[in-house]
């Protein structure tokens, strides 16, 4: 038996959920999820530890890699996945890797996530370094394949942090940082991609942008490093640069046109 209680498989705090109308069913998982943004701001403190310890290693030119597997894998990915559009920075500055590979955020691979190995041989395909972090995610805290992802960059002395929803869990004794949020049972008994994904979800939304307004990539509340991919931020970025430069509308377009960014707009009439 393990040392600690495996939150996560304990039985739901309700039950006959089959009996339940729809509306019923819905009230009761709202319930449950209103329990997760106290879980998570019980995290606080450990998530900022994580973040003041990513900062100096980013500005160094350092990568943020999230490692998991099943939902924890594609949440990692997805977190990954938004920081270029919002932020402009490069795809290989924060990365996300998932047990079975880029096939496995679609479709499940039967397995993978049993492999202490591969983790780490994912992790050399980028040629990690002591200016990266990983930060591995398991609402287990026992998934073998963060697991062994975990302790090999430790060993090679990487900043490693672990998000889990069982606290004392193989993953919190582990990791440097250990993140632990407590969501309770889930509605569906084991269905950790209901609270304990949206908890994790929440985490991660945390460490990317309190990362990213740090090293600067936020000016006052404004995203003024995004990538102006489409007519909508097209339009959001203008109204920035009008905001910023008491500019009327086409003037600010223009000088997003030319510059290519709000920031460097801004940047380059305010000299």
């Amino acid at each position: 038996m393990p040392d600690y209680i495996k939150i996560t498989e304990t039985p739901s705090n309700h039950d006959n959920l089959e009996q339940l109308d729809a509306e019923s069913i819905l009230v009761k998982m709202n319930e449950e999820d209103q329990k997760v943004a106290s879980a998570v701001a019980d995290a606080i403190p450990q998530i900022s530890l994580l973040v003041d310890g990513l900062v100096p290693r980013f500005l160094k030119g350092g990568r943020l890699f999230y490692i998991g597997a099943g939902t924890s894998g594609r949440l990692g990915i997805l977190d990954a996945s938004e920081i270029p559009p919002t932020y402009g920075l490069p795809h290989d500055r924060v990365i996300g890797i998932m047990a079975g590979g880029d096939i496995a955020i679609r479709k499940s691979v039967e397995h993978a996530e049993d492999d202490t190995k591969q983790a780490w041989k994912d992790l050399l395909a980028f040629d990690i370094n002591t200016d990266d972090t990983v930060v591995g995610i398991a609402a287990s805290g026992t998934t073998p394949y963060v697991l062994g992802g975990i302790e090999d960059a430790r060993k090679h002395g990487i900043l490693t942090a672990g998000i889990t929803n069982n606290p004392g869990s193989p993953l919190a004794q582990l990791a440097e940082i250990p993140i632990e949020i407590n969501v309770g049972p889930e509605f569906v008994t084991g269905s950790t991609r209901m609270k304990s994904g949206t908890s994790q979800k929440l985490a991660l939304n945390m460490i990317s942008t309190a990362l990213m307004i740090r090293i600067g990539r936020v000016k006052g509340n404004k995203m003024v490093n995004m990538q102006l991919s489409n007519n909508k931020l097209v339009d959001r970025g203008t109204r920035y640069v009008m905001e910023g430069l008491n500019m009327n509308y086409e003037e600010a377009r223009a000088a997003l046109k030319e510059h290519g960014s709000v920031k460097k707009a801004i940047e380059a009439n305010t000299k």
